[in-house]
């Protein structure tokens, strides 16, 4: 069954129940003793409405005390004793919590965040796109631009504008993708995740 953890959470916090109440593709639920909440990361003593995404808050008896030797540290990672995963996630209505993205990863456009996770999702379901990973880059009008690389479906034929318009039907218009850049292939490391910093290190260099 799924799970979720972190070192400094010894390690274990979330977990899929071993039974037929575990939800496929969730995290599952808080482990006994171990309270969890969902934040806004800009200020984290703010729990976001129900079902939206943020960041995962917790406290609990397996939960760390700090970072040997580095004060400053552990002060950046615990509010009000709840101590902050660094990744975003959502809750549904049972309670069950799911990942949608590491907070370092996202991607502030106009002042709105993008998961790039949700992008991704969403661009692999039109039948040109085999694969994509998504960046932001930097942009004088809207801090950064959502920035699509992208490994087409055998079509050589890829419309920019169209592949645009798909995404804005699946997800709000301010996270499609504003430029998009064709690739053989997306480096990926040794259990076959997308490795985004790579990507957007290339892109940047390409200019």
């Amino acid at each position: 069954v799924e799970g979720y953890g972190l070192s400094e959470c010894s390690p274990v916090l979330i977990v899929n129940p071993v039974s037929e109440d575990r939800k496929a593709g969730s995290i599952g639920l808080p482990l006994p003793g171990t309270e969890a909440r969902v934040v806004d990361p800009e200020n984290p003593t703010a729990d976001v409405a129900p079902g939206e995404a943020g960041e995962l808050v917790v406290r609990g008896p397996q939960i760390f005390g700090g970072y040997y030797g580095r004060p400053e540290e552990t002060e950046k990672v615990f509010v009000d004793g709840w101590f902050r995963t660094g990744d975003i996630v959502a809750m549904d209505e049972d309670g069950f919590f799911s990942v949608v993205d590491r907070i370092k990863e996202l991607i502030i456009t106009g002042g709105f965040n993008v998961a790039p996770t949700e992008v991704e999702i969403a661009l692999r379901q039109h039948p040109a796109i085999a694969d994509a990973a998504v960046v932001g880059l930097p942009s004088s009008e809207r801090g950064e631009d959502v920035v699509a690389a992208v490994v087409l479906d055998g079509d050589p034929d890829f419309d920019e504008a169209e592949v645009r318009e798909f995404v804005k039907r699946v997800l709000t218009p301010y996270k499609a993708p504003r430029r998009f850049v064709i690739v053989d292939e997306l480096p990926t490391s040794m259990i076959g995740k997308v490795l985004r910093r790579q990507v957007r290190d290339q892109l940047l260099a390409d200019g």
